[in-house]
């Protein structure tokens, strides 16, 4: 028999572990995404932008949010698929990472209108002039697209959400490449590498939400798992291949460690070769347990993907935020 004291100290053991859950990850994003881009710059000599911390943080905020929008979409597709799946679904994030979406691209136009401060740009008359520009527009274009996605949800058109979303996927490929040389084809591999990333990253964290509702039906958890690993494999292909010809493009190899871009981009390498080695893992594990959620099941070393994932799009931002290397000569 339970006593009522020892029941109310496992509630506050659970809720004192699930404010550490959240709050050391949240306190480790802020000090990375403020600082990371400045500790990349150090010692390169090169130009620093104002507001790179804050434009880095919304920046990670607006990829999370498509990410994590993007995937969920295609996650509920792939559970439908599973023969006779529970009908219970995890809680939707849609609206949520819309709005976060939303408030990410419009905080990015309020720190252009003040040169880099995210004060000075909410009481700068400047912002309309901001529009006018390319990253301003850009950033607009985008807020939109994350509205208009917010809007087919609150109206109970989920299946439709998704379509706006190609406005931000369309603004962020445009906005990485702005050179005169072809664009076209930078802005072309951008966006299948963004959309790669979301799909892969976000369809991730909705999997792993619905496999943990599916406790007590491993069949259809460990099926929709698999459903899950065959795309994978190819966005991972697909990410391979789109990162590979954009470095070779826009990073000189005398660049590599010489410059915040290389500096960012090699620990960007280095966490996708860690979540390869994670996914292979999940997979052979998934190939051995019948139950996916036990002890030696895929879920363990695959939520290890996941938060190895969150790494690279943090990374990803700091990329986005900090001078890209010019070849000498």
């Amino acid at each position: 028999m339970m006593l009522p004291g020892s029941s109310v100290t496992d509630t506050r053991r659970r809720r004192a572990r699930l404010i550490a859950a959240v709050a050391i990850p949240s306190a480790v994003f802020l000090v990375v995404s403020l600082l990371g881009a400045s500790a990349a710059l150090s010692g390169t000599n090169e130009l620093t932008v104002p507001g790179t911390g804050i434009t880095t943080t919304l920046r990670t905020v607006l990829l999370a949010a498509f990410s994590l929008q993007l995937g969920e979409a295609a996650a509920n597709r792939l559970a439908r698929t599973v023969p006779d799946a529970p009908e219970s679904a995890p809680r939707s994030w849609a609206l949520a990472a819309a709005l976060a979406g939303v408030a990410a691209a419009a905080g990015q136009i309020v720190v252009l209108a003040g040169d880099g401060s995210l004060a000075a740009g909410l009481f700068s008359g400047d912002i309309v002039d901001t529009y006018a520009t390319r990253p301003g527009a850009l950033a607009l274009l985008e807020a939109n697209g994350f509205l208009f996605s917010a809007v087919c949800i609150a109206l109970r058109r989920p299946a439709l959400a998704p379509a706006p979303l190609a406005l931000v996927a369309v603004g962020e490929a445009l906005r990485a490449h702005p050179e005169a040389d072809s664009p076209l084809l930078g802005s072309l591999l951008t966006l299948i590498h963004l959309s790669a990333a979301a799909l892969w990253a976000g369809g991730l964290v909705h999997v792993l939400r619905t496999i943990r509702l599916w406790r007590g039906r491993p069949d259809a958890a460990r099926a929709l798992l698999r459903r899950y690993a065959r795309p994978a494999a190819a966005l991972f292909a697909a990410l391979a291949a789109t990162g590979t010809l954009s470095t070779l493009r826009r990073l000189p190899l005398e660049a590599a460690l010489t410059t915040a871009y290389g500096r960012a981009l090699l620990a960007k390498l280095a966490l996708v070769a860690v979540v390869g080695a994670l996914a292979l893992a999940a997979r052979l594990r998934l190939n051995r347990s019948s139950d996916p959620n036990s002890p030696t099941g895929p879920v363990r070393p695959a939520r290890a993907e996941a938060a190895t994932l969150a790494a690279v799009i943090l990374v990803s931002a700091i990329i986005t935020a900090v001078p890209v290397p010019v070849a000498s000569g």
